[in-house]
């Protein structure tokens, strides 16, 4: 696991492990990209990336939460790039949001 949001030398051991290993951390992972901003968020995002399906019971539990700065870098990052048949596994949550925005959501101006 990355030790600080520089940490891209942990980034690129992360890719290099066998996605078994990474499933009972995809938790822990998804927390580095709570700012997208932070250096390593995008490459842990390109982790992430191989996980698609197996992401939306993570991705529901962060979207049931108050932290709209982190929903807010979801669906501007890693959300973004899931294909298709993954997004439709999340459409109730995205029109939740888009229709009744929570007070972080808004405050985020989650859209």
């Amino acid at each position: 696991m990355p030790r600080h949001k520089h940490d891209l030398e942990r980034v690129e051991l992360l890719k290099k492990q066998p996605i078994e290993k990474l499933k009972p951390i995809l938790p822990e992972i998804l927390e580095w990209l709570q700012d997208g901003n932070w250096p390593i968020a995008e490459p842990v995002e390109n982790v992430l990336l191989n996980f698609e399906e197996e992401l939306i019971p993570y991705i529901r539990e962060i979207f049931s939460t108050n932290e709209g700065c982190w929903k807010y870098f979801l669906l501007h990052g890693l959300i973004r790039k899931l294909p298709d048949y993954t997004l439709k596994e999340l459409k109730a949550d995205l029109n939740r949001m888009l229709n009744t925005p929570t007070e972080d959501e808004k405050q985020e101006e989650i859209r």
